[in-house]
């Protein structure tokens, strides 16, 4: 079980690395504009609040990470509070931005953090 936590950990990290990517590297490209449905205009306008929150997906992105590699306790702790913190911002994005965040973000966050607990 533990393997699997830690896969699915991983997993949640890699989402909001590409989050990151998206929302700070690509926002005003054809990828990140398709993505989200934006024009041109949109995006450029949009850009530095996406880049702020592409920031904030990579501290928990590199919050989890810290988590896979510390030691217990330490590294379990991280898990759990980086995993939460995931579960709270897709609850809040999918309930105030898109619905479809829920899906995203908060349901993997969910599933790995019942794996950690699961593992433990």
């Amino acid at each position: 079980m533990e393997i699997l936590a830690n896969v699915l950990v991983a997993l949640v990290a890699a989402l909001h690395v590409y989050i990151l990517v998206m929302e700070m590297f690509l926002w005003q490209k054809k990828p990140g504009m398709s993505f989200h449905g934006f024009d041109a205009e949109t995006a450029r306008r949009t850009a530095p609040l996406a880049a702020n929150q592409g920031l904030y997906n990579g501290f928990l992105a590199a919050g989890l990470v810290w988590g896979l590699i510390a030691a217990d306790p330490t590294g379990f702790r991280a898990q759990v509070f980086f995993l939460s913190c995931v579960i709270v911002a897709g609850v809040y994005g999918g309930l105030t931005a898109n619905r479809r965040i829920l899906l995203a973000q908060a349901l993997p966050g969910a599933v790995a953090l019942a794996a950690v607990l699961a593992a433990r």
